[in-house]
């Protein structure tokens, strides 16, 4: 068994076999994962035990057909880490979920391991890209990328391979402080060029699409 410590999640979906699937395959991990609340309403986040789990496992398409983005903002205003788990598997949607502040965007397409990996690297606020968002996102030279220079490109793969701004700042011999200002001119660019990255995760996904990271490097 692992030393890591376990995780809680709350799962937000409204099918009943979908959410066996995910205990069963939560109870198969290597690290000890588990389901505290499920519910098809969003409020199970909101109430015991739900309200202290540590991610948030969010279906897009509940059968109360009440709007879901709306929730997911709230959820990561209130500084929850929501993991959106979803049949849809187009860009827009993935990113828009991603600008939102989720931890990371998964189709329901994919197996065990993805879901898995995914929520533990959002309770550990680790990137994660799963290979259809990936694919979804695509690796391109766009016309609109921004020009970054070499020091920033290397600032930004080194902070998504590391748990902190510290680390970040020890590996490359610079300040916290110089960290940031490397970081917050990216985020300029990215903006300035109509593609705001406001988290991580969503400079993760305009990263992978530019080809300025690959996933195996994440």
């Amino acid at each position: 068994m692992s030393g890591e410590p376990a995780v809680s999640v709350v799962v937000i979906d409204d099918h009943p076999a979908i959410l066996a699937g995910i205990e069963a395959w939560y109870a198969a991990s290597h690290r000890p994962i588990t389901v505290v609340a499920s519910g098809s309403s969003v409020r199970a986040a909101w109430t015991a035990p739900g309200s202290t789990a540590d991610v948030v496992l969010l279906d897009l398409q509940l059968g109360n057909g009440g709007p879901v983005l709306p929730s997911l903002r709230e959820l990561v205003d209130a500084g929850r880490q929501v993991v959106v788990y979803s049949m849809r598997d187009d860009e827009k949607t993935a990113l828009s979920c991603l600008d939102l502040g989720a931890a990371t965007y998964l189709t329901k397409s994919e197996g065990r391991e993805h879901l898995v990996e995914a929520t533990l690297a959002a309770a550990d606020e680790r990137p994660y890209m799963p290979p259809a968002l990936a694919g979804a996102l695509g690796t391109n030279a766009r016309t609109d990328r921004p020009r970054l220079s070499a020091r920033e490109e290397n600032v930004l793969i080194e902070w998504f391979q590391s748990e902190s701004k510290d680390l970040v700042a020890q590996r490359l011999g610079i300040s916290v402080r110089t960290v940031n200002s490397y970081l917050d001119r990216v985020r300029i660019k990215y903006a300035n060029a109509g593609r705001p990255a406001g988290t991580k995760a969503s400079l993760v996904a305009r990263a992978v699409q530019d080809g300025i990271v690959d996933v195996n490097d994440l």
